[in-house]
């Protein structure tokens, strides 16, 4: 891989890991702020997003989190509420042209998403050359600049799993210049999820510059608490509703 160019890494110690982590596990509801919930299977159907999309009224997650064809729906479903609507871009392979990345983001946030959840372009990354990171980054700032005129945000999927160290430390730092407002960690549907130690080194490369999202196989409270102490601002996961229960000591409803 040519490494040439310089990496910027931060102090993981600028940001308080250990504090963000003590206020959102104080109560369901300061947990439930900082969880995107989500419902990405390819058989999801739309009264399985409208509930998504009540359970996110109703425990005042982060967002509600669906695919692009569930826009228009989880909007509906959510107006007045103040619950944000995500959507997934170029899910869950990244390999998309970055043409229709952008054009993908234009039209959701057209339908009223805020939230931008894009997969990085991951074989570019592990290309390796000059040329492929700079396209890795204009392939991320094209979408963030369409989010951010739009007054949304954007998390870029890095997928973890599919990386080795120093790709996770590139990619962290090409995403963040491009104008990630979150790093995450995975789409859930490759070969793994989000582990602590990945959410360590991300935030060790952004420090108090971006937020870090862990997501992808993340099912307890247990899960939930190990990625908050490891640096993460963001926990995505389908089984939120469970893991708020388990922090409030109650049983989710059936």
């Amino acid at each position: 891989m040519n490494t040439t160019t310089t990496l910027s890494i931060a102090d993981p110690t600028a940001f308080d890991a250990a504090s963000f982590a003590t206020h959102a596990l104080s109560s369901a509801a300061a947990l439930a702020a900082v969880m995107d919930h989500t419902l990405l299977k390819p058989e999801a159907t739309r009264a399985q997003v409208i509930r998504l999309c009540h359970e996110a009224a109703e425990h005042r997650f982060a967002c509600a989190v669906v695919n692009p064809t569930w826009t228009s729906c989880a909007v509906e479903t959510l107006a007045g509420t103040g619950v944000p609507v995500g959507v997934v871009i170029g899910f869950p392979l990244g390999a998309t042209l970055a043409a229709s990345k952008r054009d993908e983001t234009a039209r959701v946030l057209k339908l009223g998403a805020h939230d931008i959840d894009m997969v990085m372009n991951i074989g570019l990354l592990k290309s390796g050359t000059k040329e492929d990171f700079e396209a890795v980054k204009q392939d991320i700032r094209g979408v963030a600049e369409l989010a951010h005129a739009a007054g949304g945000i954007i998390k870029v999927k890095l997928e973890t799993c599919l990386l080795t160290f120093e790709e996770k430390l590139r990619a962290s730092e090409l995403a963040m210049t491009a104008g990630a407002d979150f790093i995450q960690t995975s789409t859930g549907f490759s070969t793994g999820g989000a582990t602590a130690d990945d959410i360590a080194l991300i935030r060790g490369v952004v420090g108090t510059r971006a937020g870090v999202k862990a997501s992808g196989g993340i099912r307890s409270l247990a899960d939930a608490s190990a990625m908050l102490h490891a640096g993460a601002t963001r926990i995505g996961a389908s089984a939120s509703v469970k893991i708020v229960a388990e922090l409030a000591g109650k049983a989710p409803a059936s």
